[in-house]
């Protein structure tokens, strides 16, 4: 813990770690530039506003969500008890037929354009000061690429968004498809990338360095056939031998390390968002979301848990029942925090505490039905709204770098230039398993370890979407049109926007 703390206080300057929702913080943009920047000190701190805006990523109500329960990974069925309908919105984003009005839907978008108005914000403050130091082209070069990350999710997710830089510029934003954007977010990635910090430092954790922006490059080509039309495998292969080139980034001997309560020491990790208690309240809390009450004994968590978020049956059948990896998931009999097997009694009988990876009516589950995830470590005493998850977020780590590499080199029919990589054979040695050979590489194949390496970290709808069955029926949801792969705009922002119009639907 004391670690922990360490490294949060170090990085609090930059990152302002503080609740989202504390009533009496500063406002530094209600106050004149030159009453307020008088050192080096003020500006870092007036940028790491930006970078707060990222903490809300894994929330109940947010872009997390979203994507996960419209991919074929996670599901939030209707309880026999009437809890978690809510109105059917989860059950709108299942079936892929989302309204505009669909409240996960607007609270997704306003955490990205919360995030990109963040990013002008602070570039034109950054940019208006007269305090000179080291370091101030690389905190601009930091914001600039944080927004393009903010734009890489806008694109992904809703393709045709409101398009604004310029922080002073008062007038509605114009809307911008994919043609303008994906060049946009590649040239500020590359016009920035020199002056980043090449190497992860505790001073540096949880910021932009070269690694995440040589990474998020690489997940822009890695897309660009599904995007603009255009295959940029080989650009996506560059871009990862440039993450791989410097020489800080290795594959954990434990999966679960990347993961675990204090994860800051990870060699894998790329980009966090620093998560604790004290400073990012209320953004991280998996642990009510997907567990039940009787869960509590395993964790020893205090409080009710809310019994919502589950794994879509068919998902965990498709990891060897040797891949070590399917820990990532509660499933069969559970145990107490000693090792005892929970009991339990029902109706006055004595029946074990069972998590089934079924779920035998969508509009009815039981209590216990539906594998539960447990990927993030849960450290004891956990209360929702007393004291959350401390885990950083992981937004991209090294595996990933592998895996992209990997699939551009085998869209290229280069498959074996990679395959006998010792780091990306440890992936699967690590998890149990035989490393590939060249012939156990297939489009089937890959999407299904790409769900389970990257299982509810944010990846697999837009997987889904490159390897071409989002549209396809699965579990209980539908085929749906094409259409679908973009989400609507909200009907709240097209009615105070009319330069906007709505996505096909």
């Amino acid at each position: 813990m004391i670690k922990k703390l360490n490294i949060i206080a170090g990085i609090t300057i930059l990152l302002s770690i503080f609740s989202c929702t504390k009533l009496d913080e500063q406002v530094y943009s209600s106050i004149p530039l030159d009453n307020f920047f008088h050192t080096e000190k003020d500006v870092l701190m007036n940028a790491g506003r930006a970078y707060t805006k990222l903490q809300p990523y894994p929330q109940e109500f947010s872009l997390w969500s979203l994507t996960e329960l419209a991919s074929d990974e996670m599901v939030a069925p209707a309880r026999d008890d009437g809890f978690v309908w809510d109105n059917g919105r989860w059950d709108e984003i299942q079936r892929h037929a989302i309204p505009s009005t669909n409240k996960i839907l607007t609270l997704a978008w306003q955490f990205v354009f919360s995030g990109i108005s963040a990013c002008n914000e602070v570039l034109y403050e950054t940019q208006m000061s007269p305090i000179q130091f080291d370091s101030k082209d690389q905190i601009i070069a930091e914001i600039k690429i944080l927004r393009a990350y903010f734009y890489y999710w806008a694109m992904d997710n809703w393709g045709n968004v409101p398009y604004s830089i310029d922080f002073t510029d008062k007038t509605l934003p114009v809307q911008k498809n994919r043609q303008f954007l994906f060049p946009f977010i590649i040239k500020e990635i590359t016009d920035n990338i020199d002056k980043l910090q090449a190497q992860p430092t505790s001073n540096y954790y949880g910021r932009v360095t070269k690694g995440m922006a040589y990474t998020l490059l690489a997940k822009m080509y890695l897309n660009a056939n599904e995007w603009i039309g255009t295959p940029m495998w080989n650009d996506a292969v560059n871009a990862c031998n440039n993450v791989i080139a410097l020489g800080a980034y290795h594959i954990a001997d434990d999966y679960f390390s990347n993961f675990a309560v204090h994860n800051e020491g990870s060699t894998e990790n790329i980009f966090v968002i620093p998560m604790q208690s004290q400073f990012t309240h209320d953004n991280f809390y998996w642990y009510t979301l997907t567990l039940n009450d009787a869960s509590r004994p395993t964790f020893n968590f205090i409080g009710a848990m809310w019994d919502e978020f589950v794994m879509e049956p068919p998902f965990t059948t498709n990891f060897d029942p040797n891949d070590l990896r399917l820990k990532s998931f509660l499933l069969g009999q559970q145990y107490d925090s000693n090792g005892k097997a929970i009991i339990l009694t029902e109706n006055g009988q004595q029946v074990p505490f069972i998590y089934t990876a079924t779920i035998d009516n969508y509009m009815s589950r039981k209590r216990w039905e539906g594998a539960r995830f447990c990927k993030y470590a849960y450290q004891p005493n956990l209360e929702y709204y007393i004291t959350d998850m401390e885990n950083d977020f992981v937004l991209f780590r090294y595996a990933d770098v592998l895996y992209t590499k990997l699939e551009a080199l085998y869209r290229l029919g280069r498959t074996g230039e990679i395959i006998a990589d010792p780091d990306f054979m440890k992936i699967r040695t690590r998890a149990g398993l035989a490393p590939y050979t060249v012939s156990d590489i297939t489009d089937t194949e890959l999407l299904k370890e790409l769900g389970r390496e990257f299982a509810v970290e944010g990846h697999r709808r837009q997987d889904q979407i490159r390897f071409g069955v989002y549209e396809s029926s699965w579990w209980n949801k539908p085929a749906t049109p094409v259409t679908d792969k973009l989400f609507p705009i909200p009907q709240t922002v097209l009615s105070t926007n009319s330069n906007l119009v709505q996505n096909p639907m």
